[in-house]
């Protein structure tokens, strides 16, 4: 495979690959760095490329298990969630009430259990349907179904407790 196969084929998921990274790790370094890493090793078994159904997956999944590898290594004794990915309106005040809501909903998401997090991500942030997932963290998919609806539920909940504090 040329590098300019290559890229066609690596560059369009690019984006993904580092929100996914982000949501997993502390910061944009270490994402990039995540993302530099995967790409690297995408590029070194580059004549492989082509037994994979979808290049996109299993880059997500070796970006998933780079991210945790990272998290359990002595070096990520700090890293936590951090997302701030929202559109921008013209109204000031409803960009506040957005960013705002979303912080809300992603700060409730760092309080979930890793797995229920990677799927609500996966699924509703990255849009990967369900064999995706499936695929990207060898479960089956009923039990991606069950944690997706766990973790939604939780949010739910959350969000309904923190809007409705102080009202009886």
């Amino acid at each position: 495979m040329k590098q300019n196969d290559f890229l066609s084929a690596v560059l369009p998921f690019k984006d993904k690959l580092y929100r996914f990274a982000k949501r997993i790790l502390v910061s944009s370094d270490e994402a990039e760095d995540a993302v530099q890493e995967v790409y690297l090793k995408l590029w070194n078994g580059r004549h492989s490329i082509g037994k994979y159904k979808s290049l996109e997956a299993f880059a997500m999944t070796m970006t998933k298990n780079y991210c945790l590898d990272r998290l359990k290594s002595k070096q990520a004794t700090n890293l936590k969630i951090v997302h701030s990915n929202y559109k921008n309106h013209e109204n000031l005040d409803r960009q506040i009430d957005i960013k705002d809501g979303v912080s809300l909903v992603f700060k409730i998401m760092e309080a979930l259990p890793e797995r229920q997090r990677i799927i609500l991500h996966l699924r509703d942030v990255e849009g990967f349907e369900y064999s995706e997932i499936s695929k990207m963290l060898e479960l089956n998919e009923t039990a991606i179904r069950v944690a997706l609806s766990r973790a939604r539920k939780t949010v739910r909940e959350q969000l309904i407790k923190k809007h409705k504090y102080g009202i009886s």
